[in-house]
């Protein structure tokens, strides 16, 4: 009787759980009695992931903000490849994260697994020669974006493009009133959703400003709701404290705080306001307007100055290659500019960016979990 397959992955953050968990369905559609573990968030456990460590320790974003956290990260690296020296898996799937990732399978790599990172870095903004340090980690890189195809090519390192999870599971019309039936929202009235971060660090920056952005929208807009969906459990207990602290905001202003509901907020709200990422791109594919906004510390903001060579952050002018949505940097994210841009949105139609976001959906929608569990096959078995 042959041994189970045996496959490893980590994923270091909230949307790289989103991004992996259907494609370890996929994986234990096709081989039920695979043993698929790692680091992951309860998406990925739900289609029988066993997480081995607690995947919060690895959200952390920002050159300088992740010094802090060092050396529990370390920790968790140093006992995860114990772990895999150990028990070798037949292969490792690195989830984005690739300042831990990238290392791990370049580790492992060495010793004869054999490795995949899920998630191009972001080479074709800045630093593109780290396409030789991924070359060495990875066999072969799964891509969310078609504009990533040349760069890889280029220097030739395996690449596949195989679109993106969430154009796959989001209706092409989002269903606006059953979103807001299910978040207990009116359904007569203007929704703006606010999402500060999936991370510690951007929540602590973003919300205090964010809070000042709503009070000032409510002043000059007293009928539009709020909703703030927390990303998980740490996030729900972080978003209340600060809620709390700021003077009860809750008794003044109409803000329901959910759990894991994000994509529901997003589609149940008319505009969104948001920390750049990934969200940014679920904004898009809800066909929701949006003002994107991000703050690092000022150190980092000095190097990524010098190094950042794209023209845009915010995923939907990268894959449009022209500003569809704002996007809000360092000073120019303040409650003043946040509201006023956030306001025109309301008060404005959004037909043609909504025509926009539509045919980026299209451009994205590949069968991503089947695409890529079958590229993780075919590299198995190479």
């Amino acid at each position: 009787m042959s041994k189970p397959l045996r496959i490893a992955m980590v994923a270091g953050e909230p949307s790289g759980d989103v991004l992996a968990a259907g494609m370890v369905g996929e994986l234990k559609r096709l081989y039920p009695d695979a043993i698929i573990e790692g680091i992951g968030g309860p998406n990925m456990q739900a289609q029988g992931f066993h997480s081995l460590f607690d995947m919060e320790t690895l959200s952390v974003m920002g050159l300088v903000e992740v010094l802090s956290h060092l050396p529990a990260i370390l920790k968790v690296k140093k006992a995860l490849l114990a772990h895999f020296s150990n028990n070798p898996p037949d292969i490792f799937v690195g989830i984005d994260a690739p300042d831990f990732n990238l290392r791990v399978e370049k580790e492992l790599k060495a010793k004869g697994i054999k490795t995949i990172h899920y998630v191009s870095p972001t080479i074709w903004a800045w630093r593109e020669k780290r396409v030789h340090k991924i070359a060495k980690a990875a066999g072969r890189v799964l891509g969310l974006f078609p504009f990533e195809q040349q760069v890889y090519d280029k220097y030739d390192v395996p690449y596949t493009f195989v679109g993106h999870t969430m154009a796959d599971s989001i209706a092409l019309t989002p269903d606006q009133q059953a979103s807001r039936k299910m978040l207990n929202l009116p359904i007569d009235k203007a929704v703006l959703a606010v999402l500060p971060g999936s991370r510690r660090g951007e929540v602590d920056t973003l919300l205090p400003i964010f809070i000042k952005t709503m009070e000032k929208i409510a002043a000059q807009r007293p009928d539009i709701e709020f909703v703030i969906p927390a990303a998980n459990m740490h996030r729900l207990e972080q978003i209340n404290s600060m809620l709390k602290e700021a003077k009860n905001v809750t008794e003044r202003l109409p803000i329901h705080v959910t759990e894991g509901t994000s994509r529901d907020a997003m589609i149940a709200s008319d505009v969104i306001l948001l920390a750049s990422g990934t969200a940014t791109l679920e904004a898009m594919l809800c066909k929701r307007p949006m003002v994107v906004a991000y703050k690092l510390s000022p150190i980092t903001y000095k190097i990524m100055q010098r190094l950042y060579k794209a023209p845009f952050f915010a995923l939907p002018n990268l894959l449009a290659n022209e500003a569809l949505v704002p996007e809000l940097l360092q000073d120019d994210v303040n409650p003043d500019t946040l509201s006023q841009q956030a306001l025109t949105y309301f008060d404005s139609d959004n037909t043609d960016l909504i025509s926009r976001f539509t045919d980026l959906h299209h451009t994205l929608k590949c069968n991503a979990d089947k695409t890529a569990a079958q590229a993780v096959v075919e590299e198995l078995f190479a």
